[in-house]
């Protein structure tokens, strides 16, 4: 039942599994929640889901309105499209979504964060309908280009539950005022509005070439709520790329291979 003064649908959940998690989104009759395209994994009789342009949080303005929210879905790197999942039966019913790829699903109660939440793009999961999907563009230049995560991250807005995915295993700090974190550019996952994002050179000219640690590093500083990842999603697409380059002769314990991992990323 949906509390008052409360803008989104109140949803219960539940998650299940490790390092390969589903979440099963409970609905009351005439809930819904939006989830990215693809990510059902199964849902009760009863349950109908549409595809629609956006998140329904906001009433259709019309045809340029729904122009700028498919531009700003592309420039996320997301599909245009979202899928709203209905309770039209009696009862309630469950419908569940999958990680896709090995992390933790977090669940986010945005009244108790302020009603905001900047992730990066491919964060989101699903979320209570209601919940405003935008994007969120970096104020200062650097931070852009060479803050791991692009000039462009997701800003979700709303006042109830959002579900996003992290890579690897998840660290949550809580930045007082003023309080500094340093942190590899593409293992910030999430951050509350209050944190104020920007990137510093990694140390002096032999650590940025030879450290193996990137060029900059991203600095966050309170107060604020950061979610941080192990594993992001491109350093796992690069092992892989990486170990199938070895399948073509060259063994794991090589001594070819074990020279050229000398100058390579390992």
């Amino acid at each position: 039942m949906q509390k008052p003064n409360m803008k989104c649908h109140e949803v219960d959940y539940e998650i299940f599994g490790d390092d390969m998690q589903i979440v099963e989104v409970e609905l009351d009759p005439a809930e819904t929640v939006i989830a990215e395209a693809g990510a059902m994994n199964y849902m009760d009789d009863g349950i109908n889901f549409e595809t629609k342009m956006g998140d329904g949080s906001k009433p259709s303005g019309g045809v340029m309105d729904a122009l700028l929210n498919v531009g700003k879905r592309v420039l996320t790197g997301e599909s245009i499209f979202m899928t709203h999942f209905t309770n039209n039966g009696e009862g309630k019913k469950r419908v569940a979504f999958a990680a896709p790829y090995p992390g933790k699903i977090i669940p986010v109660d945005m009244s108790e964060i302020g009603g905001e939440l900047i992730c990066q793009k491919d964060a989101f999961l699903c979320a209570a309908y209601g919940t405003s999907l935008d994007i969120a563009f970096q104020k200062k230049l650097g931070a852009g280009f060479f803050g791991g995560e692009g000039f462009i991250l997701q800003r979700l807005r709303g006042d109830g539950k959002a579900f996003v995915h992290i890579g690897g295993t998840v660290i949550k700090r809580e930045l007082k005022a003023g309080e500094v974190l340093r942190v590899d550019t593409g293992c910030i996952a999430a951050f509350t509005s209050g944190v104020d994002y920007d990137i510093e050179r990694a140390g002096n000219l032999k650590s940025m070439v030879f450290g193996g640690e990137g060029l900059f590093v991203a600095t966050l500083r309170g107060p604020g709520t950061v979610y941080l990842q192990s594993l992001p999603f491109s350093r796992l697409a690069n092992r892989v790329i990486q170990a199938s380059g070895s399948f073509g002769g060259k063994g794991e314990g090589s001594v070819l291979g074990g020279l050229g991992d000398l100058f390579g990323d390992r």
